[in-house]
């Protein structure tokens, strides 16, 4: 009896455990992408909360895109929710994931790898769906906010320099928003596009629409 009772409390840990893989808030939104359609015309922004905030038909002006961001989300968390977007085979997925991961005290390498699964598993799905893989933006402590992801800003260089290698060996199309965002005085988030460090204040949507537009109409 005690065996039995040790055995239903063991599979009650793990499932609580697996429950709790990610936020409430990742569920809720995953629910919903899981119930709303995707075409072959579609073209799909794809990542975290930084992504979340976009409103990228209006900033792109164009209705075929659509915005699959996660407040919250983890470069795992995108690879288990692949399915709901790749049944629509899209025309093009435009990624940017890791800044979460760096919180969570993942190292480049290891963020670099999870990215390449992301890929993997597209390309294997959808292998007529264009990937983009776009740099993680650069964060900055200035604000004294987010101080898990901030405090590592150096590692987002370190995972873009991965991502450039990445690209050419999956042969799929990196873009460097880094570059447009970083200053080169300090190597941290230009404050002018933030107000917090690590999100983009609506200058910064703009100027990352503008920079991410022509690959959307190539």
């Amino acid at each position: 009896m005690k065996q039995l009772l040790f055995i239903v409390a063991f599979i009650c840990t793990v499932s609580s455990a697996q429950a709790q893989k990610y936020s409430t808030f990742y569920h809720q939104r995953a629910s919903l992408f899981e119930n709303l359609s995707i075409t072959s015309k579609d073209i799909i922004f794809l990542g975290n909360s930084i992504t979340n905030g976009g409103e990228w038909f209006e900033l792109l002006d164009n209705k075929r895109v659509k915005n699959r961001g996660i407040s919250g989300d983890v470069c795992m968390g995108v690879y288990d929710r692949l399915d709901a977007i790749l049944k629509g085979k899209p025309a093009k997925i435009f990624l940017m994931i890791g800044i979460n991961d760096v919180n969570r005290g993942a190292s480049a390498d290891t963020i670099v790898s999870r990215i390449c699964k992301i890929s993997r598993k597209i390309k294997k799905e959808s292998p007529k769906t264009k990937l983009y893989l776009q740099s993680v933006l650069p964060v900055s402590d200035h604000y004294k906010m987010f101080g898990g992801h901030t405090k590592h800003w150096k590692v987002v260089k370190q995972i873009n320099d991965g991502l450039t290698i990445l690209a050419i060996q999956e042969q799929v199309t990196y873009v460097d928003l880094y570059s447009h965002f970083v200053d080169p005085q300090t190597g941290k988030m230009n404050i002018i596009y933030s107000n917090d460090g690590l999100h983009l204040l609506g200058s910064g949507y703009v100027k990352w629409a503008k920079i991410i537009k022509p690959y959307v109409l190539e």
